[in-house]
């Protein structure tokens, strides 16, 4: 039994969607929060997006490293499991709007 394989795969089943990222794909690198929620995402391009538009993009394959997940009815980004806990959606920080 492989321990990693197990410490993946458990999350990656939590993911409605992986999109395959482009070749030129950005990263997100900054969230926008309000009252402590996650409202957007600033990528590496500079450019700040709502929670939306950073779905529709990582479904188009422009944001790599994330998966679609839902909750409530909406559908969110979520960092693609890789045993490293630094690149997490969580660990970034909060940018201004």
């Amino acid at each position: 039994m492989n321990p990693f394989r197990d410490q993946v795969s458990l999350p990656m089943s939590a993911l409605d969607d992986i999109p395959q990222p482009k070749a030129n794909a950005c990263e997100i690198t900054g969230l926008v929060k309000e009252s402590g929620r996650v409202t957007g995402y600033q990528l590496s391009s500079g450019n700040i997006v709502t929670k939306e538009e950073g779905v529709a993009l990582a479904k188009a394959g422009d944001i790599k490293g994330v998966g679609i997940s839902h909750r409530n009815g909406q559908e969110y980004l979520k960092s693609l499991p890789d045993q490293t806990e630094d690149n997490n959606l969580s660990h970034l920080p909060t940018v201004p709007h």
